[in-house]
């Protein structure tokens, strides 16, 4: 198939497949830092819908920050793609154009400070991953590398997401473009108030401080979609669907939610006529999405990889980790905080549990697994340290942070390899190459890693001996057979 997705093609989809808004039709008013494929199956897909419901000129202006190859397959397509939504009855597929334009941070970092200093602009969004934030994450502080600190000390080009929001709040300031919104959109424990922390440590830095305060907001948030990473197959159901190729497509489940506190100082889309819930405090649903979402996907990816499973759908066929995952939502999960109003967290957990059962969704394990020394605090740790402030005995959930200890070793239960893509994969190694080849050695080790187990963890000798015993049971006899014996 020759022909590409793009305005000159749009005619020639089918009609209930074309975007809900005339693309090109709405101004720019938000910039958003992030242009991977929960992004473009999330908030954009909101986004589109409000300007449908409600108008006003909030198209998007997309920023990457890094890789250039999605910015290319996306000017390629006029800003055009689409997203395929995968239930087990069938499937369906959109394109969405509320894409305004795109910026590359890498190669013009200049014009995304003069984008981020338009008053067209009022909200910046953010989907960069746990990592871009360059907060440690046992201690949420900022990690002032190299990179940064030229960012705040010279006048280079800056080269991190920090660098790019401070030089382009300064730029405002200087061209008086008004009060703007930041908003996370990251999997981090009250992000709004994270990234706040992060901007005001730069403003102050910088000097703008005072401007920050009295212009820049940061509304927290909640976001929930399983959007696994394309492959060939997502773009060849697209090509299928729409009868053009589309090399920027994605694919997700059916579910959506998006959790928005309500405070933008100089307007927004009508994203509660998208469906969005606007909130005055959105922490409790954060703590619900990060425990007992993220936190027991993290769980299944560990375990399921492990076990030499590809996706989570088949790490749940596993004997007894449906059971394990249960139990770790009603014993250390749902005592460790307080939901949202109305919501009971063992059945929020039955709905994620059966959610990822969705055989349509290939989402593999290892992609899940990634950057787990980043992850961890907020999806796992956090829980296990409230249930031990609590006196409670986090059976479970050290189950979880075991099985990543035997994940980071790098081989399955058969002796297949496990890649070991996070940011601390050289110190994960240094260590375990030093420790005693023992499951108290490894946990010993890796315990040690100061910016993942906050002291109060580490030092905590009950914590610890969950943790070797454990990973005694998985070492001793794999993933499926500890798994079989639980009930």
């Amino acid at each position: 198939m020759s022909d590409r997705l793009g305005l000159g093609t749009l005619g020639r989809i089918p009609e209930a497949s074309r975007p809900r808004i005339t693309p090109g039709d709405a101004g720019a008013g938000i910039v958003h830092l992030g242009l991977g494929a929960f992004f473009r199956a999330h908030q954009a897909v909101y986004t589109e819908d409000a300007m449908a419901a409600g108008g006003g000129d909030w198209g998007i202006v997309g920023v990457g920050p890094r890789s250039a190859k999605v910015i290319d397959d996306l000017r390629a397509q006029d800003g055009l793609y689409s997203v395929t939504t995968l239930a087990a009855e069938g499937r369906s597929t959109r394109v969405i154009g509320a894409i305004a334009g795109l910026r590359h941070a890498a190669a013009d970092p200049a014009a995304v400070v003069a984008l981020l200093a338009d008053p067209a602009i009022k909200i910046v969004t953010l989907t960069v991953t746990e990592k871009a934030y360059r907060l440690d994450p046992a201690t949420g502080r900022l990690l002032l590398d190299d990179d940064l600190r030229g960012d705040l000390e010279t006048d280079r080009d800056p080269r991190t997401v920090p660098g790019l929001l401070i030089r382009g709040l300064a730029a405002r300031r200087r061209a008086d473009g008004g009060p703007i919104a930041l908003v996370s959109c990251d999997n981090l424990p009250s992000n709004g108030h994270r990234l706040r922390g992060l901007v005001d440590y730069l403003a102050t830095a910088t000097g703008h401080s005072d401007w920050v305060a009295g212009n820049v907001t940061f509304p927290g948030t909640m976001v929930d979609r399983i959007v696994p990473a394309s492959t060939a197959e997502t773009l060849a159901v697209a090509a299928g669907e729409l009868g053009v190729r589309d090399e920027a497509a994605v694919h997700g489940e059916p579910y959506m939610q998006w959790v928005i506190e309500d405070d933008f100082p100089a307007g927004r889309p009508a994203w509660e006529q998208a469906g969005a819930v606007l909130a005055g405090d959105p922490r409790p649903w954060e703590l619900l999405k990060l425990r007992t979402l993220n936190g027991v996907h993290s769980a299944i990816a560990y375990l399921g990889a492990v076990a030499g499973r590809e996706t989570i759908y088949s790490a749940l066929e596993i004997p007894g980790l449906v059971t394990a995952m249960r139990r770790f939502i009603a014993e250390d999960i749902a005592p460790s905080f307080d939901p949202p109003p109305g919501i009971t967290v063992v059945e929020y957990g039955d709905q994620v549990l059966h959610r990822f059962a969705n055989p349509a969704i290939g989402h593999r394990t290892v992609q899940v697994a990634m950057d787990g020394s980043q992850k961890l605090p907020q999806r796992l740790l956090h829980a296990i340290l409230d249930r031990r402030r609590a006196g409670g005995i986090p059976r479970w959930g050290a189950l979880a942070v075991a099985a990543w200890m035997r994940y980071v070793r790098g081989t399955t239960d058969d002796g297949r390899p496990l890649p070991l893509d996070d940011p601390l994969a050289d110190r994960i190694r240094q260590r375990l190459a030093t420790a005693a080849p023992t499951p108290a050695g490894t946990v010993d080790a890796l315990l040690g890693l100061d910016t993942v187990f906050a002291p109060e963890l580490a030092g905590d000798e009950t914590v610890r001996q969950l943790l070797v015993d454990w990973l005694t049971e998985l070492d001793k006899h794999g993933v499926e057979a500890t798994l079989a014996g639980v009930r």
